[in-house]
């Protein structure tokens, strides 16, 4: 059982946590430039690639444009998507979970092209090429 001082620090700690968040007004998918927009509380907008954002890459049109906003103002959801997004984080460039950033994180340097990076590449190649994995 909570006691009432409890209940009353809990609801302190969550004020002074919406206090300092960024909170959605407005949310709104734009199809023809496939953009998650937002209007945050301070009068900030965003407009993000959906295709950036975790469990919205490759979604239709029409799962996009049903966005849920939380009631605080603090996350958005898509039901049909079964994805929830924190506003704070997106006005942080956070897209996604921790483990899916560094995923696409390492993805994309993956596939970067450079000059050192080739010149590895082709020692690499001179030596035989890249061993094979044990087991």
């Amino acid at each position: 059982m909570v006691t009432e001082a409890e209940f009353r620090r809990a609801e302190a700690a969550g004020q002074e946590y919406l206090d300092g968040a960024s909170r959605a007004v407005e949310a709104f998918y734009l199809p023809e430039r496939r953009r998650l927009c937002v209007t945050l509380s301070n009068g900030v907008e965003m407009a993000i690639p959906v295709d950036l954002l975790q469990g919205l890459a490759g979604a239709s049109d029409a799962d996009l444009s049903d966005i849920e906003i939380t009631p605080f103002g603090t996350g958005l959801h898509w039901d049909r998507l079964d994805a929830d997004l924190l506003v704070d984080g997106l006005s942080k460039g956070v897209f996604g979970s921790r483990s899916w950033m560094a995923q696409a994180m390492g993805r994309a340097g993956g596939s970067s092209r450079s000059a050192a990076k080739s010149a590895a590449s082709r020692e690499n190649g001179r030596k035989g090429g890249r061993p094979r994995k044990a087991g």
